[in-house]
């Protein structure tokens, strides 16, 4: 019996696109926990004129066949932004999906290994799709609900494929699943918060959308001040940062942004999203012609009871005081709060690193429960 013909192609244009967007599903097949995203937007970020995350970068997109028939894909991505922060000569895979095929899984890694050694990398690591500001991490546990808004999905197979192509564990990251509930702190640590925000210099408000781009960017200087001495940070740019807005901006109220000031400064902040997955889970990635006027409906009429919570910052020169603490606490009591208040049972507190064992603790004490895992993983070239 003759072996099977695999071949890996790049694919560019619209429509490489399309058939990359299309190649992403058929791993899917039977899988009642897959949603399948909206197939304008994904578009939108694997096109260089539209996502300025892939300004000035190298990118490849790339279609496996097993016999002919469409098996898997994947992304070879070089970041410009990484390499001037970390300069370590390492390229980035991503949009790595496939069927149960192990020899399918190596000859996609192997593509873009060969990649990205012509552009004299040293180094593989993965996946991000693109960056660790988008969808990033492959799914190793937990693949028994579906994924929230802007995480990704996985199917069992996929992390021992990588592994058997020579990839180790770089990081992992949790994701938290937390059932919303009045007075979730506990007495004596709310009267510290209190005590500690009791200062006429603290005031803590909600997003001003009549100034919306600014508050975006507000929230990305703290963010990118909170962050940076973070695992894999990446800084944004401007042209970034108008583009988050502008996506954001059609799922955001005033409650889902919380900021929190001190004598005049923004210094922390809380962002929460509604889990749009859950509304387009019965789309299969398509928004015309009517599924626009459903989500619409379901977004702003209907609302939905499941939120996620991505990020969360407090700016360096106050982490390990307490009011650092207490401006944390304040947030996730407040996005709580208003949760409930807006229908919401269930949420995703995503993702937290291994290694941030504090953020962890404080999250799993009120009530948090780690359900998922997503690894990131990386190879010598």
């Amino acid at each position: 019996m003759a072996a099977a013909a695999i071949t890996v192609e790049p694919v560019s244009g619209p429509a490489g696109r399309k058939a990359f967007i299309a190649a992403g599903k058929v791993a899917y097949m039977g899988d009642p926990h897959y949603v399948a995203p909206l197939e304008f937007e994904v578009s939108a970020r694997l096109d260089p004129n539209a996502n300025p995350a892939l300004k000035g970068a190298d990118v490849q997109l790339f279609i496996a066949k097993k016999d002919g028939a469409v098996a898997g894909r994947i992304s070879a991505f070089i970041n410009p932004l990484h390499l001037a922060t970390y300069h370590d000569a390492t390229g980035h895979f991503g949009f790595l999906d496939a069927i149960d095929d192990a020899e399918v899984f190596a000859a996609l890694l192997k593509t873009a290994e060969e990649w990205m050694r012509a552009r004299d990398m040293k180094k593989i690591a993965g996946p991000f799709s693109f960056s660790v500001n988008e969808e990033c991490g492959l799914l190793i546990d937990g693949f028994d609900a579906p994924p929230y808004v802007m995480m990704p999905h996985g199917r069992p197979w996929y992390a021992a494929h990588v592994e058997a192509a020579g990839y180790k564990k770089a990081m992992d990251m949790y994701a938290l699943r937390y059932i919303p509930r009045r007075q979730f702190i506990p007495e004596k640590r709310m009267k510290f918060v209190e005590r500690a925000l009791s200062s006429p210099k603290v005031k803590i408000r909600t997003l001003d959308m009549r100034n919306f781009n600014r508050e975006i960017a507000t929230l990305v200087d703290i963010y990118k001040d909170a962050w940076s001495d973070n695992w894999g940070f990446v800084p944004m740019t401007e042209a970034q940062i108008a583009h988050m807005a502008k996506e954001l901006r059609p799922i955001i109220e005033p409650y889902n942004i919380i900021f929190c000031e001190y004598d005049g400064e923004p210094v922390a902040f809380g962002l929460v999203l509604p889990n749009v997955m859950q509304a387009i889970r019965d789309f299969d990635g398509k928004l015309l012609p009517f599924n626009w006027a459903k989500l619409l409906w379901r977004l702003k009429v209907k609302k939905l009871p499941e939120a996620r919570m991505p990020l969360m910052g407090v700016r360096k020169k106050l982490h390990g005081k307490p009011i650092g603490a207490a401006f944390a606490y304040k947030i996730i009591e407040m996005v709580n709060s208003s949760n409930m208040d807006h229908g919401v049972v269930a949420s995703e507190l995503s993702w937290i690193l291994e290694t941030n064992k504090d953020m962890l603790t404080m999250l799993t004490d009120m009530g948090g429960e780690i359900y998922k895992t997503y690894r990131i993983y990386e190879r010598g070239l």
